[in-house]
């Protein structure tokens, strides 16, 4: 039985949220399941929403990283934090996945140099699906700002082994995010990324992916450095919401748009459903030698359910030890081409 541990302290709703989530996932999950936080915090919310704590397993920790907090704090001033006290128990291996809804910078910090990266990988990413369908995996999705071409050859292998392994596309598609389809256009970022990603045999290259095509199934993976991918992750949920307020306040115009709402709610909802990064719930960091999932900071009760589930997935798979071998190929290749 996996043994999930579980950060209830960080993000917008803790811990009452993520309480309910961690129970929801105990209910519909088989797995055992370790709170991190503030002991008592967690009874006294557990117990004013009348949820059994009962087959939990609670860790105490006395601190709290902040959204506002430095990225170091997690191994400098807030060791005893729920954060660091999580990826220390997986880096010992008293856990087998993490996940938290607490500050990206940190989580990303904390599991590079406490869990530590994937022999061979350079720089982990984080990676997260776009809501769509079919699904779109989004590598970097903010981790890291400045990025080489060899990074971003790296994030297209580890995306590629995450699409095989965790949703089951055999060949995934791999495109690279620039301004224009043909391979001159971009920086010179863009341009040497391309040579690279065009050249390796373990990933199935189509080229440029302009930002009107990610929405088209032009790829699955969908490569990129962490400050481009933040911002249109960002700008495609805002967009999901706009799209979604737009419909209802179409549909509640009259009595005759009412009754077509009624008509059409099966493909309403199904809408809905395609735009909600709920049903997501987490972005694995890939690229790390343990599974660490990071839950959005505004999650609820559904959307960390759903990051639980995702880690369990995770650490149910081999995906490290698949990542673990694309990297070793791909530096030997490297290293005889030198």
């Amino acid at each position: 039985m996996k043994r999930i541990l579980v950060d209830v302290m960080g993000g917008d709703n803790a811990p009452l949220e993520l309480i309910k989530g961690a129970y929801a996932a105990k209910c519909e999950y088989d797995a055992e399941y370790i709170l991190i936080g503030a002991e008592a915090q967690i009874r006294e919310a557990a117990k004013e929403e009348n949820i059994p704590l009962e087959g939990f397993s609670i860790v105490h920790a006395p601190t709290v990283i902040t959204m506002e907090d430095d990225a170091t704090c997690v191994v400098r001033t807030k060791t005893d934090s729920s954060m660091a006290i999580g990826l220390k128990m997986l880096a010992s291996g008293e856990g087998d996945a993490f996940v938290s809804t607490g500050n990206t910078g940190a989580l990303f910090t904390g599991a590079s140099l406490i869990v530590r990266k994937v022999s061979g990988i350079r720089r982990p990413a984080i990676g997260a699906i776009l809501p769509m369908t079919p699904p779109v995996l989004l590598i970097d999705s903010g981790a890291n700002i400045s990025v080489t071409p060899e990074y971003l050859e790296q994030f297209a292998i580890m995306g590629s082994a995450y699409m095989k392994k965790i949703h089951g596309v055999a060949s995934p598609r791999v495109g690279l995010l620039n301004n224009g389809a043909e391979d001159c256009k971009g920086t010179e970022l863009q341009i040497e990324s391309y040579k690279l990603l065009s050249s390796n045999p373990d990933i199935n290259f189509v080229g440029n992916i302009e930002g009107d095509r990610v929405m088209r199934d032009a790829c699955d993976v969908l490569v990129t450095d962490g400050f481009s991918g933040n911002i249109l992750l960002k700008t495609m949920e805002g967009m999901g919401k706009l799209t979604l307020t737009t419909l209802k306040e179409l549909f509640m115009t009259n009595a005759e748009t009412k009754f077509a709402a009624l008509l059409l709610k099966k493909q309403i909802d199904s809408i809905k459903k395609s735009f909600d990064g709920t049903e997501l719930g987490g972005a694995p960091m890939l690229g790390i030698s343990k599974p660490v999932i990071k839950a959005h900071g505004s999650s609820k009760a559904k959307a960390f359910k759903n990051a639980i589930r995702q880690a369990i997935a995770y650490s149910d798979s081999e995906l490290t030890s698949d990542i673990t071998a694309l990297a070793k190929a791909l530096n030997e290749r490297k290293k005889a081409q030198t």
